[in-house]
């Protein structure tokens, strides 16, 4: 935890992927402090005329690279939010070669009852985790 979808603009060979999945990982990693093997992650392709990211009107350009990374997470402070932020930028700019213009992130929280990792139980709550 936390749970990642990355959308993204179809294109990119099984490499790509990869270098894309692990450098997200990588800023999770540093930004929020979880276990190595903490990694649930869920890649999507879309044709480009799918995927539509304008500016919000501040003047960021977008190109084919747009990567739209959605996270749900237990609570995080805003310091570590902005943490990943900047980590995952570097990290898709020096693995990947992606721009930080075409990095959009939206975090969602929720709560430790909000999990289950398998076999029917609420791992958060139930101390396993």
């Amino acid at each position: 935890m936390p749970l990642l979808r990355i959308d993204a603009v179809e294109g990119r060979s099984e490499v790509e992927i990869r270098n894309l999945l692990d450098a997200t990982q990588r800023a999770v990693l540093s930004a929020f402090h979880v276990p190595q093997r903490d990694r649930y992650q869920n890649y999507h392709e879309h044709p480009q005329a799918h995927l539509v990211a304008e500016d919000t009107g501040l003047g960021i350009t977008r190109t084919k690279n747009l990567v739209m990374v959605s996270m749900v997470s237990r609570e995080r402070t805003p310091e570590m939010k902005q943490k990943f932020y900047a980590e995952l930028c570097r990290e898709l700019k020096e693995s990947c070669g992606i721009e930080a213009s075409d990095v959009i992130v939206s975090i969602v929280s929720n709560s430790a009852a909000d999990w289950s990792f398998g076999n029917g139980r609420a791992q958060f709550v139930t101390g396993e985790l």
